[in-house]
């Protein structure tokens, strides 16, 4: 029987893709790439009466093609949520032995990154309602549609119907 071996995170990374071979390669006979990187999970706890926040970090191996399409876009402070497993690695050195717990990660997701003036990070959009027409221009009521822009609606929520 399989038991279940399944991690999902939501973090930013600690540092640039590609800085040095460690982090981005192709193995084997160059036909293979491999992405190491390491992000930075924040959550807070209450201790007493006060709010702390504690941090841990998670190394990520991404394989082939995502590790390749996502290249250009991991750097430093970019959030990303990650979906895979643990894979424990065992090794022995000078009679020691040594253990490293990673995520293998099966999918990628690009979330945002560091925030701009406010602004949506990194592209995500963010659902606003399309001011309403004329109705007598249109012949019917655009209260009901939805773009994607950089701000939500007016008074700073979502209303009541979302239609999705």
């Amino acid at each position: 029987m399989t038991d279940m071996n399944h991690v999902f995170l939501i973090g930013r990374l600690t540092r640039d893709l590609g800085a040095d071979e460690r982090s981005f390669a192709y193995v084997g006979n160059g036909q293979l790439a491999r992405a190491n990187v390491s992000i930075a999970v924040n959550r807070s706890k209450k201790e007493g009466d006060q709010w702390t926040d504690e941090v841990n970090y998670f190394d990520i191996t991404i394989w082939g093609k995502t590790a390749e399409n996502l290249k250009q876009y991991l750097q430093k402070g970019k959030q990303i949520a990650v979906d895979g497993y643990l894979k424990q690695d065992r090794w022995q050195k000078d009679g020691q032995n040594f253990s490293k717990v990673t995520v293998v990660a099966n999918t990628v997701q690009l979330l945002g990154g560091k925030s701009d003036g406010g602004q949506s990070a990194g592209g995500v959009p963010r659902f606003q309602p399309k001011p309403a027409m004329n109705t007598q221009q249109s012949g019917m009521m655009q209260n009901d549609t939805y773009t994607a822009d950089n701000a939500a609606s007016a008074d700073g929520g979502f209303p009541e119907d979302i239609p999705f």
